[in-house]
């Protein structure tokens, strides 16, 4: 294997399918699409927001694997980390944002549903969802790449190359599901947390971005040095970008509950005054009513002698 320099023109003009993650990328847009037609038929509206950032998300997945950047990522190792943080950081998060586990439960029949739900809840689900285990696989999947024969092997078994896609695309989504997704999930993290939860991960493309740059030896065969330490470069900073993008989405979301909480704290308190003003009405009224004569005259007091 030779190493080439991987250029920005070479997204464009190196694409070739790659059948296997087209056809699941394909699918996945049918099925959500699908799902969400399902849903208006039913007189209910799926947020249009929610679709484009799914959507948004299997482009992303789509550029990953379909470019150019998926033609050079065994040749190039800074086409590789480009790679890298579109099927593991940016891809999820978008797809995250598209809901879809909620799509699912809404539009699917009563028994699916159950189903669903009961998977949801399996100990299984549970396990590999727990905020500590998919921070541990995110970062976990990183080192061994990098600090392991790992990557030198996944660029001569093709087999082992698709899983790690695989992989990065699983971890990513476990990681970021309950940061910035609207799905319901066993672990549900206040906004505070989910901000601590990646400011906790930030630190692990910088470590391995710093050491990459640093030192003088090659991870694998055929990569040049300037290479490595490019793509090491583009790990490190954007990296810690992406993260820092997933903290500000947070954010967002963490103003816009907090307004939400205030709107129906003054429709609550809105609510409360007008049954008070009823009732204080209501018992004026009675009152005036009792005042009154049986035959409708009103009884006034005597007159002073």
């Amino acid at each position: 294997m030779t190493a080439v320099v991987f250029s920005a023109g070479e997204v464009v003009t190196g694409s070739r399918l790659e059948p296997a993650a087209a056809f699941a990328i394909a699918v996945a847009c049918w099925w959500y699409l699908s799902a969400a037609h399902r849903l208006g038929q039913r007189g209910r509206r799926w947020p249009w927001r929610r679709t484009s950032a799914y959507l948004g998300g299997l482009l992303v997945l789509a550029v990953a694997t379909q470019s150019g950047i998926g033609t050079a990522d065994t040749t190039s190792f800074t086409a590789h980390v480009i790679q890298h943080l579109l099927l593991g950081m940016a891809g999820p998060v978008l797809l995250a944002l598209g809901a879809p586990i909620t799509l699912a439960l809404q539009s699917s029949n009563r028994r699916l549903r159950a189903r669903l739900i009961k998977i949801l809840h399996s100990r299984p689900v549970w396990v590999f969802t727990h905020p500590v285990t998919a921070w541990a696989a995110f970062g976990g999947l990183m080192f061994a790449l990098y600090f392991t024969p790992l990557y030198a092997e996944t660029l001569r078994s093709a087999g082992l190359h698709d899983l790690t896609h695989l992989a990065f695309v699983l971890s990513g989504c476990l990681f970021f599901w309950p940061v910035v997704g609207l799905d319901p999930t066993p672990h549900r993290l206040g906004y505070g947390a989910r901000m601590m939860y990646v400011m906790l991960a930030l630190p692990f493309h910088t470590i391995i971005g710093v050491a990459l740059v640093t030192q003088t030896k090659l991870i694998a065969p055929g990569l040049s040095l300037s290479d490595q330490q490019a793509g090491a470069g583009i790990l490190w900073t954007a990296g810690e970008l992406l993260g820092l993008i997933a903290v500000m989405i947070v954010g967002v979301q963490w103003m816009n509950a907090e307004e939400r909480q205030a709107i129906r704290e003054d429709r609550r308190q809105d609510r409360q005054l007008a049954a008070a003003a009823a009732l204080a009405a209501a018992a004026l009224s009675v009152e005036l009513e009792g005042r009154a004569e049986p035959g409708g005259a009103t009884v006034t007091s005597p007159a002073a002698p």
